[in-house]
């Protein structure tokens, strides 16, 4: 695993699964998606913590439902890319949105399988990577 931390990129993905899953489902998926990633050379995943528990909850970590904290170098973004557009088309209505704060810019990005072609997503991607690799703070 890289060391160099300091030079990672904070990403929140937010999982859309479908309109009949309901809180338990969408956890779930989330971790196992969670697990999933921290199998895959990123910095590190976490749950994204909200600030109250949801009501009639039983977990004393109040977590936001579908979000995950993601931290990875920017030269790691195409293949996290890449594993998200395999992941999305393993369910059906799979989405995941992607996004990050790279100096004064907000990045977002939405996936859906559906919604971009291959050469579409290539070029995002590229555009992205060189975003993140950029140095936002002014010389």
């Amino acid at each position: 695993m890289p060391q160099d931390i300091d030079n990672s990129s904070d990403f929140i993905l937010t999982i859309d699964a479908g309109g009949d899953m309901d809180a338990d489902q969408l956890d779930r998926l989330t971790r196992q998606l969670r697990n999933e990633l921290l199998d895959l050379d990123t910095e590190s995943v976490d749950l994204v913590k909200s600030e109250a528990a949801p009501e009639g909850t039983k977990s004393a970590e109040a977590v936001t439902a579908g979000a995950l904290a993601v931290a990875i170098l920017p030269s790691f973004l195409p293949k996290l890319i890449e594993y998200l557009q395999s992941w999305t088309m393993r369910g059906e209505e799979r989405k995941v949105k992607v996004k990050s704060q790279v100096g004064d810019r907000l990045i977002e990005l939405e996936y859906s399988p559906n919604a971009l072609s291959q050469e579409e997503l290539k070029e995002l991607v590229t555009t992205l990577t060189e975003t993140l690799a950029e140095d936002p703070k002014p010389e």
